[in-house]
């Protein structure tokens, strides 16, 4: 049975330079960061992405109080996809509608906000809020995406580590294929930046950047990077079969037409660049594609010293023969959004189907000779005449490898 073409008809985001597509687009093209320095509790100041979203939109203040950020990130970036899908909302049949949202991590802020605050009264547990056990349950903040939409449909968060935005889309158009659901809000979410705990662990690993300029210290493929800026956001799309998009009139912003998810089973941290190539291969083999036609990949490369040259020899397995193959990285613009950064990059890139621009990785100084990419896209955008796929790469910790490729949409 020929599975059903799957397609982006919406798109909401909010990210530390943008809260829509177009101001996030601008930004990267434009050469705008936006990282800032933030008092972390127990380590001082640190350079993160900070999203500054409207979060009383779509929710009320005591919602804010009871639920999670990476919630309110969720339920800000659906309303907005749900908006730019043009779909009568109201119509839709709730009970057809799925959520799939990937996250690295949720709740571990609440709960260290909780445990500091009952210090003040010795421990005693009866400080201790009853909102806790919904806000860390592994559904949350699809979960509360549900509640507040009213969705009757199934849930779900995926734990991709951050690989998850890339895995949130995967499932979502695996649910409408095998027929699950009509309508699917899917994508990644992460409150990253509420938790000294990612902070502090990076920092125990070498691996937490620090510059004098916030807005310099991610730099992936630079001589001179030492580590990651931790970020939020979260990007959400609604994805559809074609044949309902194309009934209800919709836009159609893009088509997903390859994938793959694997393991690299060698390390907790360390990635294997042998298996992301593996992870790129199969994607290809998935869409029926050769490396030569993939237009633009969009790099995971966090800024780490050994990381960035990880995956660049896995993108030189690949793609070294294809002239016509450009690259390019946005942690250098918004930091890394860990389990929203794969939907995020992916988002920045889409106008590129339309504008034949590539947005560039800024803050390269001195390019690292491990990085040099053929096609790398530095410092400023390039036109290339045309972008008919794209390649977005997501890896993250535990060895979890995603590659998801999107077309320019053609009947």
């Amino acid at each position: 049975m020929e599975k059903s073409r799957i397609v982006i008809t919406g798109l909401g985001l909010t990210a530390p330079n943008g809260n829509s597509l177009e101001e996030f687009r601008a930004n990267l093209l434009e050469g705008r960061p936006r990282i800032q320095v933030i008092d972390m509790r127990y380590m001082g100041d640190v350079p993160a992405g900070v999203c500054d979203f409207e979060n009383t939109r779509y929710q009320k203040r005591k919602e804010l109080r009871v639920g999670t950020r990476a919630a309110s990130v969720a339920i800000y970036c659906s309303h907005e996809a749900v908006l730019n899908s043009g779909i009568d909302w109201e119509a839709v049949s709730k009970d057809r509608v799925g959520v799939y949202l990937g996250t690295t991590e949720h709740g571990n802020v609440e709960t260290e906000n909780e445990i500091y605050n009952i210090k003040q009264f010795d421990y005693d547990t009866k400080f201790w809020t009853h909102h806790h056990n919904p806000r860390t349950v592994a559904n949350n903040p699809a979960g509360e995406v549900t509640i507040n939409m009213g969705i009757t449909g199934p849930h779900y968060t995926v734990g991709a580590a951050c690989a998850a935005g890339n895995a949130g889309l995967i499932q979502g158009m695996q649910m409408l294929q095998l027929g699950e659901v009509d309508f699917a809000l899917a994508g990644g979410v992460s409150e990253s930046i509420h938790t000294f705990g990612i902070f502090a662990g990076f920092k125990s690993q070498g691996a937490l950047a620090h510059h004098e300029d916030p807005n310099k210290a991610s730099r992936p493929f630079d001589l001179d990077r030492n580590g990651i800026v931790v970020s939020e956001g979260g990007a959400v799309y609604v994805l559809e079969r074609l044949e309902d998009a194309k009934a209800r009139g919709a836009r159609i912003i893009a088509e997903i037409v390859g994938h793959s998810i694997n393991s690299d089973a060698s390390d907790y941290v360390l990635p294997n660049p042998r298996q992301q190539a593996v992870c790129m291969q199969r994607a290809l083999w998935s869409a029926g594609l050769e490396a030569s036609d993939i237009d633009l990949v969009s790099t995971h490369a966090t800024s780490t010293p050994q990381g960035d040259i990880q995956e660049c020899e896995a993108i030189k397995t690949v793609f070294g023969n294809s002239p016509t193959t450009y690259v390019n990285n946005a942690k250098s613009f918004i930091g890394h959004a860990m389990g929203a950064a794969g939907a995020l990059e992916l988002a920045g890139n889409l106008p590129s189907f339309q504008d034949g621009i590539i947005h560039p990785t800024i803050n390269v100084d001195k390019l690292d000779p491990a990085c040099d990419l053929p096609n790398l896209v530095l410092n400023e955008p390039k036109a290339v005449g045309e972008v008919n796929y794209i390649l977005n790469n997501s890896f993250g910790m535990l060895g979890i490898n995603s590659s998801l490729i999107v077309k320019r949409f053609t009947d």
